[in-house]
């Protein structure tokens, strides 16, 4: 019932989101009405600019190499010789920035000296000279960009941070039980075999270390004597009874509960990670509660899972846990510093890349990024975004939704 509330919630709030988008204005930069826009093409596969009988063939080439502008020019349907031919291209990105592009000879066409990176997306100014004559073309060239009002952003519950410097904390995921301490239990003998006089604790019993447990007759002396409990815990087993004679046998047993140990499985993939003394997090199911430890040592033998045991002290002192409950646990692996990183609840999927939506003014656009390290709920950045970008960090898939909806496509 749960699953469905929330896929129910999910259809109204993506319905109403179109209906938001529409009504405020929210469009996507390449719209379906863009996309159906005819594109001559020319045969390299690429934009044909044209103005009379001059024509520019500007096509993006990437077999092999990164992705890089090519110049094919004609005169009326005939090709000109490259080195007739001036040619620059400037492409206005998101955020003001002008990747500035110059061209050289190469075989029968013009090269651009500079890698066209992506996101393929910007506003694309070629200007062209030929015998004295200048040409100059514009055309959008926009995917994976919407506009949304601030307004609109903050109804949509949209949440941005600012990509930087992050210290990562690096975790393993480990499940386990809660055992007895090593000697954690006393069994309680009489010391001169006799008779039980009294009993003063019984089973189920909480006692305190020094605390009067039974009083024996002896046999042989016929006095009274004492017998004290060895350390606090709990009676956890009772084979005595007033009137009854010792007979060198085990009468009560103390557990000291106070302190558990969590026993965790580390499977041998993980085994070298993980070392004695690191910081563990020990988590209770059904519980808030976070039990803040250390690995203090590791059992010799595997467990039937072919599990390496590491073990944890659990403090017990509200005698709220219980031997034999399982546990979850996070063992601290590593804790460094990494240069840039972005929260992993922003990432999308767009094409073949993982993603961001960096944010400029009151515009989206993809970022495809190169990722690390995980430590959550970051993911380390190697490449692809800026240093203090401006990115969403909280109900992206909107962003996406929007984006996809438009139909944009990566049109060269």
């Amino acid at each position: 019932m749960k699953l469905k509330s929330i896929v129910t919630a999910m259809l109204i709030g993506q319905l109403a989101l179109s209906g938001a988008l529409s009504s405020q204005g929210v469009f996507a930069q390449s719209n379906p009405e863009a996309v159906k826009e005819a594109v001559e093409k020319g045969p390299n596969n690429g934009r044909m600019l044209r103005d009379g009988d001059f024509a520019i063939e500007l096509a993006i080439f990437e077999d092999g190499v990164p992705p890089e502008f090519r110049v094919f020019a004609t005169k009326a349907g005939k090709k000109v010789t490259a080195q007739d031919v001036g040619v620059n291209v400037k492409l206005t990105r998101l955020g003001d920035v002008i990747d500035d592009i110059n061209f050289f000879v190469e075989n029968d066409y013009l090269r651009g000296d500079m890698e066209i990176y992506e996101p393929h997306s910007f506003v694309v100014t070629l200007s062209a000279s030929h015998k004295g004559k200048n040409y100059s073309w514009s055309y959008d060239n926009f995917e994976g960009r919407t506009a949304i009002s601030d307004e609109m952003a903050q109804v949509m519950n949209i949440k941005t941070e600012t990509a930087g410097s992050q210290m990562f904390n690096e975790t393993l995921k480990v499940f386990g039980e809660l055992k007895l301490a090593p000697n954690a239990t006393r069994n309680v003998s009489a010391r001169y075999p006799g008779e039980v006089k009294k009993l003063a604790a019984v089973l189920g019993q909480q006692v305190k270390k020094g605390q009067v447990l039974f009083t024996i007759e002896s046999n042989e002396s016929l006095q009274t004597y004492p017998v004290y409990a060895p350390v606090s815990g709990v009676i956890t087993a009772q084979d005595i009874a007033v009137g009854e004679q010792t007979n060198n046998r085990s009468l009560l047993t103390i557990t000291d509960t106070s302190i558990l140990i969590a026993e965790l499985g580390v499977f041998p993939m993980d085994k070298a990670k993980v070392k004695l003394g690191a910081p563990v997090k020990i988590f209770i199911p059904g519980s808030e509660q976070v039990i803040n430890s250390q690995l203090f040592d590791a059992l010799f033998a595997l467990n039937d899972q072919q599990a390496k045991i590491f073990r944890a002290e659990v403090n017990n002192n509200n005698g709220e846990l219980s031997v034999g409950q399982f546990v979850s646990a996070e063992i601290s692996l590593a804790s460094y510093s990494v240069p840039l990183a972005v929260k992993s609840s922003g990432l999308q999927a767009f094409r073949d890349f993982t993603v961001v939506y960096a944010k400029v003014g009151q515009q989206y656009e993809v970022r495809m990024l190169e990722l690390g390290r995980e430590a959550p709920p970051w993911v380390e950045v190697l490449g692809g975004l800026p240093q203090g970008t401006e990115y969403v960090a909280g109900n992206s898939y909107l962003i996406k939704a929007d984006i996809d909806k438009s139909g944009a496509s990566h049109d060269h």
